[in-house]
């Protein structure tokens, strides 16, 4: 299983910092990165975390898929592309 994970349908106001708090309750966090609009600089709702290993990665899929979020439902599962790049 990836490490890297796709987190889905976040809320709009979740910064980098609150996924890195969410995220650590599951394993070690390699890095957290939430993609914003080019153009706005506003969050897109979306984000990837890498976890520290693929134990960590299957338990923060565990604990927060489905989950909410400030009043939002999370969408986590594993990124399964090799060669997925930080925006």
């Amino acid at each position: 299983m990836p490490r890297k994970l796709y987190v889905g349908n976040l809320p709009l106001t979740a910064t980098d910092e609150d996924l890195q708090t969410l995220f650590s309750k599951a394993g070690p966090v390699e890095s957290v990165t939430i993609v914003k609009s080019q153009d706005t600089g506003n969050s897109k709702g979306f984000a990837f975390v890498e976890m520290a290993d693929e134990s960590a990665a299957q338990s923060a899929i565990e604990a927060f898929n489905m989950k909410p979020l400030a009043g939002r439902f999370l969408n986590v599962n594993a990124v399964r592309s090799v060669e997925w790049e930080k925006s």
